[in-house]
């Protein structure tokens, strides 16, 4: 079964207009779709989910900050602005080069006369034994919205027992010292300094620890040195401990085995670092580099293909970029104006990358930010105004209103308001089994 596109007023009557088919409503996928919102082709924007992610503010949903609404976006609601766009929602299986097609895991096929593929990457867990099976991503709303209920369950929990499940102490890990990592270990101390001893009164936050483990030296190794010290100092100030130079082992369902066979007790465990190209990316017949990502030329076509692209976190670039927001919505947008190009009979252009600088937050008033200037230079951030400019920029940046003003609100709360003894936002969490714990 082959699904058509919808559509909406072809420029000209008798005449099928060109079929741009873009795999992935992220930040490259969207930006794509822009980019051809005054083209004359018929665009299809297919996601196996309905809703776009805001995947930097993931962090928030998972230590309780932020609903799970505030940063995803209806993808089909984008189509109000660009009539000659239209959604699939389904999930890919292959694709058909030669027969330009792509095939979905339901059976049906789209049609295509360029693809661009921005399906993202997922979580690497670098062969790690038992990673998979026994951490949390926060790659997904459902990733994290199942950690931040693994984290109240074991707070709950160890309030109704009396002690904390299977120790004495209360550990959650997080691995990787990447932005992830850092913003989501300094989250989880601010959630314990500032709440807990309030809204858990059952329990002693100085029983609660919060481990980061990072294989390299350093933490936010992309970051100048100055800012990286400085991000290190207010992680320990807040109580995070630094495990740096420390590969993990292997992660079992009661805590994590340290390369040096040190066993750290743990209930809670976050993976966040390593990215790799989803799976089924082996089977679409593209070139693949490292991390399994899709390997592309300067101009964002896939190697040895001409109607193909790919752009964001899948695409390996000649140069190589940061796997960040802005990279993914430029090279999107430089996919989408290529196909314009050679929709109109002209040749395609290289991208280069508009450098705005990178920014992390360790928590309220904390952040660094390394914001490019004019003729290679940068300005280097710390401390209140690095944390403002970390607002702004990650509310403005959400799409809908509805969002920013939600995120907004919610953020200014947490940070901003007087009282500190603000609201977590949380899920479900079981009731304790005090007889279920005893046979564990």
């Amino acid at each position: 079964m082959t699904v058509q596109p919808a559509a909406p007023r072809p420029a000209t009557a008798g005449r099928r207009r060109p079929h741009v088919v873009i795999l992935g409503g992220g930040f490259a996928g969207l930006g794509a779709v822009r980019a051809l919102r005054n083209a004359d082709v018929d665009v299809t924007l297919v996601d196996q989910r309905t809703y776009n992610t805001f995947q930097p503010l993931l962090y928030q949903v998972a230590t309780a900050g932020l609903n799970a609404g505030d940063v995803t976006f209806f993808l089909r609601a984008t189509r109000m602005k660009q009539l000659n766009l239209s959604f699939r929602h389904g999930e890919v299986d292959s694709i058909d080069s030669d027969g330009n097609s792509v095939h979905f895991t339901d059976g049906s096929t789209l049609d295509y006369d360029y693809l661009v593929i921005c399906t993202g990457v997922t979580t690497n867990y670098f062969n790690t034994p038992g990673a998979e099976e026994n951490t949390l991503a926060i790659y997904s709303r459902a990733q994290a919205l199942t950690l931040r209920d693994r984290i109240f369950t074991q707070l709950e929990h160890a309030a109704a027992s009396g002690e904390f499940i299977g120790s004495p102490e209360l550990t959650m890990v997080v691995v990787g010292a990447g932005a992830t990592g850092v913003e989501t270990a300094g989250a989880l101390a601010e959630m314990r300094n500032d709440a807990m001893a309030v809204v858990y009164p059952e329990l002693d936050p100085r029983r609660t620890h919060i481990v980061l483990v990072e294989m390299g030296g350093v933490v936010l190794p992309p970051f100048d040195n100055t800012l990286r010290e400085y991000a290190a100092k207010e992680l320990r100030e807040r109580g995070v401990e630094l495990r740096l130079n420390t590969s993990v082992k292997e992660v079992s369902a009661e805590g994590v085995t340290l390369g040096n066979g040190e066993f750290l007790p743990a209930r809670v465990v976050i993976w966040a670092t390593g990215v790799t190209a989803p799976k089924v990316v082996a089977k679409w017949g593209v070139p693949q580099g490292r991390g399994g990502r899709i390997t592309v030329d300067a101009d964002m076509r896939v190697h040895g293909f001409t109607n193909i692209f790919a752009a964001g976190d899948v695409a390996v670039t000649p140069d190589a970029l940061p796997q960040l927001a802005q990279p993914a919505l430029q090279g999107g947008k430089q996919a989408g104006k290529n196909i314009k190009h050679l929709v109109a009979g002209e040749p395609t252009t290289d991208f280069h990358y508009k450098d705005k600088g990178t920014m992390a937050t360790i928590g309220r008033r904390a952040a660094i930010a390394d914001i490019a200037l004019p003729f290679g230079k940068s300005l280097k951030l710390t401390g209140t105004l690095a944390w403002l400019i970390w607002l702004y920029v990650h509310i403005a940046t959400l799409l809908g209103n509805r969002n920013r003003m939600a995120t907004f609100v919610n953020l200014v709360t947490k940070y901003l308001a007087p009282s500190r003894r603000t609201n977590p936002i949380v899920g479900d969490v079981p009731v304790f089994d005090r007889e279920a714990v005893k046979k564990q």
